[in-house]
């Protein structure tokens, strides 16, 4: 067992292929992740320009309904290996009480150069994607056929040596051929990542890593073995070739971006958008006309919401989008800039009126909240789990969600921040009842002193843990181990009965 895996070893290494593995995967993974570094070094800069910002205009705000607390997301260091949809999607969020926050109500913050924008989805798991797998099938095309057609197998199987002896000790040589420009490349992008000051990483990140490395070998194991089967089958080396090429094209080109072109009309879901579009609509109706109707019953003449009370700096009122996003929403304030002795005794009136409507606008966006997560996922998640599920009949597929779900670029750890920005918002909320903010002065005029927003809990994320990255990366990559199997068995099964 030990002189096959060294002959075939001292074949593979000894051939131009092996050179150009080396070489190709170093210089793409090596260049590519110098200008991931930098790229992200931006991202980074970015997001802490746009915290500070965001919390001295908060801190600037003299009233508390005047105040706007956006949250804001980091980048990803470890994007850098699969950038997923940790650029794609937007990383800032208002919050605030009359409207539950969502991943498409997000916005962006920072700016790409054009230069960056080329790399945009050459991350190292792309190179990887593209690169190993084929890769993988020019050193598995020949490993059968070729002997096959220069008699080497003939004279080989004269001497007593099993046939699974045989597959095995290719399977083991090609992968150690193959290991070497992986985890070379790899070891050299760990270590420009390390020594950026900017980027720090932890023990968990590296276990991270080790696991985006051991789904990398098994997807790479994928692809030698599929080779090696079309040359079990095949039997000449030129129509194994062939073959391989058709198949690395369709599986890694081809299907991935046939399968999302195809699904493109099912997303088409226009109608249950807007009836879920118009249930939020009502519901707002509704809170309206319980808010005219206090208005016509308070001791105040008419429906004004300014109450005679000075000059209004603002009067935030209701704010509507299209309705593909189901957004629609109510902001419940107003800013008096100066309260002349006239107007002190109509305070109360308006103290009395925001006690009432902040709650309700609370309690109103909380019920439309509920019909409008539903109705998103119906809209947007479903269809995107149905193309994440199609998409995984490629072994690319596979390899890409568990990447994306060890390095914490997925759609679920994106959804994190989602779920940690409403969960600030209530903490926000909880903050103003204990101030009792909402029935006090401050809340629509600085006339007696500005809010003192030192106390305002902070907002702070922490990406997921190692064991939930592992949780939701095990199913993929137990995907890929049992291709690995099934294909290593189909094989053998071909080779044991072939003819030489």
């Amino acid at each position: 067992m030990l002189t096959l895996i060294r002959r075939e070893l001292l074949d593979n290494l000894m051939t131009f292929r092996f050179a150009a593995a080396f070489f190709i995967t170093m210089l793409l993974v090596v260049a590519n992740t110098a200008v991931l570094i930098r790229d992200y070094e931006q991202r980074l800069e970015s997001y802490n320009t746009a915290v500070k910002t965001h919390q001295q205009k908060v801190r600037d705000t003299k009233t508390y309904s005047a105040g706007d607390v956006v949250v804001d997301r980091a980048p990803n260091p470890l994007s850098i290996f699969n950038v997923g949809l940790d650029k794609r999607l937007g990383n800032q969020v208002a919050v605030h009480h009359g409207f539950v926050p969502t991943l498409w109500d997000a916005e962006m913050h920072g700016s790409d150069t054009t230069f960056l924008n080329i790399f945009f989805a050459i991350d190292i798991v792309f190179v990887f994607e593209v690169v190993l797998s084929l890769m993988a099938l020019l050193f598995a095309y020949d490993a059968i056929a070729g002997e096959h057609e220069s008699g080497t197998l003939r004279l080989l199987l004269t001497h007593p040596v099993r046939r699974s002896h045989i597959l095995l000790a290719k399977y083991i040589s090609a992968m150690v051929c193959l290991l070497i420009p992986l985890l070379m490349s790899l070891s050299l992008a760990v270590i420009l990542l390390t020594g950026r000051g900017s980027i720090f990483l932890k023990t968990a990140d590296f276990l991270r890593i080790g696991g985006i490395v051991f789904s990398s070998v098994a997807y790479m194991s994928v692809f030698y073995l599929i080779g090696l089967l079309i040359s079990a089958v095949a039997r000449r080396t030129g129509t194994a070739l062939m073959v391989s090429m058709f198949v690395w094209g369709f599986l890694v080109l081809v299907y991935p971006n046939m399968i999302l072109a195809a699904l493109e009309p099912l997303h088409d879901s226009e109608p249950r958008a807007k009836s879920v579009f118009s249930q939020i609509q009502q519901m707002w109706e509704h809170f309206d006309t319980e808010r005219k109707a206090f208005l016509t019953n308070d001791s105040v003449p008419g429906e004004s919401t300014s109450f005679g009370i000075g000059w209004v700096g603002y009067n935030f009122k209701r704010f509507r989008e299209d309705s593909r996003t189901l957004r629609y929403y109510y902001k419940a304030g107003a800013h008096f800039d100066e309260i002349d002795e006239r107007s002190q005794p109509k305070v109360p009136y308006a103290q009395n009126y925001y006690r009432f409507l902040v709650p309700l606008t609370i309690s109103t966006a909380e019920r439309t909240w509920i019909v409008r997560s539903q109705g998103l996922k119906d809209i947007f998640v479903q269809p995107a789990k149905i193309d994440r599920t199609l998409l995984k009949l490629s072994p690319v597929g596979i390899y890409d969600a568990a990447t994306q779900a060890w390095a914490g670029t997925d759609l679920l750890s994106i959804q994190d921040f989602f779920d940690a920005a409403r969960q600030y918002r209530q903490t926000v909320i909880d903050y103003f009842y204990d101030k009792e903010a909402f029935e006090s002065r401050q809340w629509f005029s600085a006339d007696k002193g500005a809010v003192d927003w030192r106390t305002l809990p902070q907002f702070s994320f922490q990406r997921s843990d190692i064991k939930i990255n592992a949780k939701r990366a095990l199913p993929d990559l137990f995907l890929l181990l049992i291709t690995n199997v099934v294909l290593f068995i189909i094989i053998f099964l071909i080779f044991i009965k072939s003819e030489v």
